[in-house]
């Protein structure tokens, strides 16, 4: 009866054919009214980014209490500049009268809280012009065009230099580089994909399929996120809008190409129809592709737990980039893939009846390797991540605001010249915030804290008094550091903050939610692993080796930032973040491997066989996937931003280890070393194991 029904059409007959033709359609049709909504809303994302340094802090912190107090202030907050003219030989007095009419013009064109004032270094080779006004107020594009013309008045030539510094530039010039990154960053991620999934399926025409879906989960994603910050506020970042997109296009590739293709090519030589191939890789892979974008997710939610404004957006907004993939990838894809039929895999197009092609597998000769002595491999594969994770403590300090573009802008070479000609003064003021009815009393404490070069009164407003306070020291330094900790020691009531004062603030709280964080990611990634494996050893064995992954690849970061990128800081967020990404990823690879060798001891294969006989059927599968996620996290290491270059060097570094070192050798040695041990206490840890046979012969097949 099931052969005549087939004949006749499918598993249920003729209408059930015609109901299978046409879901592809609705599928597609349902993503186009998705799109059709979900566009428009995606346009909007970048309108409603907050690259401010407060925006990263917590609402506790010192820093984001004056930031929050100071646009209550008449005017809203100020926008400070330094207009900065050098000349290296000394300037001349037509320098001096040229800087004196440019910083006049400026007052003339502008609303100034005071009028410039020339400040001259001692050893005559630079002058600065403070400038301050509260005329944009908080619009941020107002704000950039007042520095970009303030950067037409003052021009420089013939040898003598003029640049525009100060916080009110710097946040200028971040704010360029964050909105210049879409762009370029989508194009480039689209580049690499395209030139991986070609190489690896060699078609010119497959590869569109899965990177057009990619287009799509990505615009989709970005149309969540804008609603969740307009319901829920919140925090976007160029930082997070850029992990999303990797996300997007390196998990959902991963799950497309990688997973469900390559089982949808192997159903085509087994089933006539597209749609019934289709229908029997999903059910072979689904599970498995649900199961660990599910745990990615969960481990990515843990930020949620961070004290920092920017990691606790970056969770859900990472969680919303892989649920979006893997929606897309699980619905949209294959309804397209069904639609192009078998010459999508022109010039290999799978025939119905064939044999997939078998040929010789790398993995099967490294599995035998680590088959012959696992407790070797082991250990030597251990010892060598410990090796690596030493490098941490070779790593470059916290970065400085100045360090935080690859490239330098005019406001990072205005504080380095400020720097070099004014050693006594700092270019980047510390602002306190002392209540009206205490500002002399604050004021004349202020004067006498250590390290105070000089401070002076501002605005007043809703019962708040602005000081503006200049250490001694450069800025972000050691004794600047010192000096804001005496501020906030010594003035009872006062708030302390400014740029220093923000980034002293951003380094506490990247520190706290280390401690925080971790543990939740440590604990929900195992909880979920023994619920999907049924076993405690199996789970441990996957969380050490991640664990052990980011400790290498932090350890390769610090060895290398510096003397191989020219880095010359740590980003303070870089080990959380990493941290959570390379944790959440390198579970999502453990869990393929460790399903399939649950599955073929399950099935009666001794532990020795079933841990190279996983390995040889997903070690390809696993190392694409793994070179398409490096080289996608590997995009943002040419990113202007050097927290951004650090994330995507640590991230593809870690990748890479995980997926060539401890999937191929480590795991699958202690999955041979331990046995049935390896499923205690689960009931498959009881199980006699049959005899062993031998495996070399099949070792050498794969599909």
């Amino acid at each position: 009866m099931r052969a005549a029904a087939q004949d006749r059409g499918g598993p249920a007959g003729p209408r059930a054919w015609s109901r299978w033709r046409k879901l592809p359609w609705a599928v597609v049709a349902l993503w186009v009214a998705v799109i059709a909504i979900a566009g428009p809303l995606a346009g909007k994302l970048s309108d409603v980014q907050a690259n401010h340094a407060v925006d990263y802090l917590p609402a506790s912190a010192d820093s984001t209490q004056v930031a929050k107090i100071q646009e209550a202030l008449p005017g809203g907050e100020s926008t400070d500049l330094v207009l900065v003219y050098h000349r290296d030989a000394g300037l001349t007095p037509a320098d001096r009268t040229e800087a004196a009419r440019q910083s006049a013009r400026v007052a003339a064109d502008h609303t100034l809280t005071a009028p410039p004032r020339a400040v001259p270094s001692k050893d005559g080779t630079t002058l600065m012009y403070p400038v301050s006004t509260t005329e944009p107020g908080q619009d941020d594009d107002a704000r950039t065009a007042f520095v970009d013309e303030v950067r037409e008045r003052a021009k420089g030539g013939d040898g003598l230099s003029v640049r525009v510094g100060g916080p009110g530039a710097m946040n200028t010039d971040a704010q360029k580089v964050y909105g210049s990154l879409g762009g370029p960053l989508l194009y480039t991620t689209v580049a690499v994909v395209a030139i991986l999934l070609i190489l690896i399926y060699r078609s010119p025409l497959l590869w569109l399929v899965p990177l057009a879906v990619a287009g799509v989960a990505d615009a989709l994603s970005m149309a969540v996120v804008y609603g969740l910050n307009r319901g829920f506020d919140i925090t976007v970042t160029g930082q997070s809008s850029a992990v999303m997109t990797i996300l997007v296009f390196g998990a959902g590739t991963d799950y497309a190409l990688l997973l469900l293709v390559s089982r949808y090519r192997e159903e085509l030589t087994r089933h006539a129809r597209p749609q019934e191939a289709m229908a029997a890789a999903l059910r072979g892979c689904g599970p498995a592709v649900v199961a660990s974008s599910a745990t990615v997710a969960a481990g990515l939610l843990c930020l949620l737990a961070a004290d920092l404004t920017s990691s606790r957006g970056m969770g859900p907004i990472a969680a919303v980039g892989v649920l979006c993939a893997l929606l897309a990838m699980l619905t949209l894809l294959p309804a397209l893939l069904v639609l192009l039929g078998r010459r999508v895999f022109w010039p290999l197009v799978p025939a119905y009846g064939g044999e997939p092609v078998r040929r010789r597998s790398l993995f099967a000769a490294m599995g035998g390797s680590a088959g012959r002595r696992p407790v070797a491999v082991l250990v030597t594969g251990g010892v060598l991540l410990g090796a690596l994770s030493l490098g941490v403590f070779s790593r470059p300090g916290d970065l400085k605001l100045e360090d935080s573009f690859t490239s330098k802008p005019d406001s990072v070479a205005a504080m380095e010249t400020l720097a070099d000609a004014y050693p006594g003064r700092s270019s980047q003021p510390i602002t306190v915030l002392a209540p009206t009815g205490r500002a002399d009393e604050t004021l004349d404490r202020a004067h006498a804290t250590d390290g105070v070069a000089s401070a002076e009164r501002g605005r007043s407003g809703g019962g708040w008094t602005e000081l503006s306070v200049v250490a001694r020291d450069a800025p972000e330094s050691a004794g600047e550091r010192n000096t804001v900790n005496a501020l906030r020691a010594g003035l009872d009531g006062a708030h302390v903050g400014g740029p220093g004062a923000q980034q002293m603030d951003l380094e506490r709280s990247s520190t706290r939610d280390l401690r925080t964080v971790v543990p939740l990611v440590l604990l929900s990634v195992l909880l979920i692993l023994i619920v999907l494996l049924r076993s405690l050893v199996a789970p441990l064995l996957l969380v050490a080796a991640v664990v052990a992954v980011w400790g290498a690849a932090l350890g390769i970061g610090g060895l290398l930032f510096e003397p191989l990128l020219g880095l010359k800081g740590t980003d303070p967020g870089l080990p959380l973040l990493s941290f959570v990404f390379l944790v959440a990823l390198g579970v999502d690879y453990g869990i393929f491997l460790m399903h399939r060798v649950r599955e073929e001891a399950l099935a009666g294969a001794e532990p020795t066989a079933a841990a190279l006989t996983a390995l040889r059927t997903t070690g390809g599968v696993i190392a694409s996937a793994g070179l398409v996620l490096a080289a996608t996290f590997a995009v943002l290491t040419n990113m202007p931003l050097t927290g951004l270059v650090e994330m995507g060097f640590v991230i593809a570094v870690g990748v890479l280890l995980d997926t060539f070192l401890v999937r191929t050798y480590l795991v699958t040695s202690a999955a041979v070393a331990l046995q049935r041990r390896m499923w205690w206490p689960g009931a498959l840890s009881r199980t006699p194991a049959p005899p062993a046979a031998p495996q070399e012969p099949e070792l050498l097949r794969a599909p």
